[in-house]
């Protein structure tokens, strides 16, 4: 009795199948960080804006709060995502990669999403 191996033989199901789409979700990940990511670090920038009625130290706890997880986001964030998007770029474009590479692609927009969601709910001073 003798083992064949279909697939790896051929080259038609081996580990090491080039992903042809392996391009759309990195790319699709850039093109949200390049339009999301300055709108996010403006309007976060601008947010300390928030605290001209009532000086910084008499603002509500929930206002300084939100500024300081803002900030927190907009500094260590802005890394995470560059991290993710290089990530998602430089693995192998090959198919067994494709899970972590959308993965990865998926997380990219999540701190200037965050940091927008926090603009945009910003209690009142």
């Amino acid at each position: 009795m003798t083992t064949q191996h279909i697939g790896a033989a051929d080259g038609t199901g081996g580990p090491a199948e080039r992903d042809r789409g392996a391009w759309g979700p990195p790319l699709f990940a850039t093109i949200l960080l390049v339009l999301l990511g300055p709108f996010a670090a403006v309007l976060g920038g601008l947010s300390a804006m928030a605290t001209d009625s009532c000086g910084p130290d008499d603002c509500s706890q929930a206002l300084t709060t939100s500024l300081t997880w803002i900030y927190g986001i907009l500094s260590f964030g802005s890394w995470f995502s560059l991290a993710a998007l290089v990530t998602a770029w430089a693995l192998p474009w090959e198919r067994r990669w494709r899970t972590l590479r959308a993965w990865s692609a998926a997380v990219v927009p999540v701190p200037p999403l965050a940091v927008l969601l926090l603009v945009f709910t910003l209690p009142t001073p």
